[in-house]
């Protein structure tokens, strides 16, 4: 397995990855919808950065930073492969994310999710996010949580 960055022939894997995890877990929304049909136009041309783990060429994870400006970035849209989920792929997404802020000097790394999401809020606690309040203009309705890495 190897996680590079996002490239075009991903597009598609990062939108059905992150379609079929909500619609699991949640619903798609309209803000999502829109987002994940248009990566380089969402995330990577604002100076945003998307990730996909490559198995046997296929792409089986992925995750997004977004950029939020002045060095604050997003951690958003991180799904894996349901027959590849429980092989640590999403904490290997997660230990790159926290490297790569790091590395390229972040300010700030935050994340909105929900806290039926037991295994997820365990994990970014366990890596070092904190819950903070959400705010009003958070773009998600499923969100009753906000987190921001302490670690930078």
């Amino acid at each position: 397995m190897k996680i590079l960055p996002f490239h075009s022939s991903h597009s598609q894997a990062f939108y059905d990855l992150n379609i079929e995890w909500l619609e699991t877990h949640f619903h798609v929304e309209p803000y999502d919808r829109e987002v994940l049909s248009k990566p380089e136009k969402y995330i990577i041309a604002p100076g945003g950065h998307i990730f996909s783990v490559i198995h046997e060429d296929q792409v089986v994870g992925t995750v997004a930073l977004l950029n939020r400006g002045d060095g604050v970035f997003e951690l958003t849209k991180m799904a894996v492969l349901p027959n590849q989920r429980g092989k640590k792929i999403g904490q290997k997404l997660m230990d790159h994310c926290l490297h790569f802020a790091k590395e390229n000097s972040f300010k700030e790394l935050y994340l909105y999710s929900n806290t039926l999401l037991e295994n997820a809020i365990y994990i970014y606690k366990k890596v070092g996010f904190k819950e903070v309040p959400i705010p009003l203009d958070n773009p998600y309705k499923r969100t009753n949580i906000k987190m921001i890495y302490a670690g930078l």
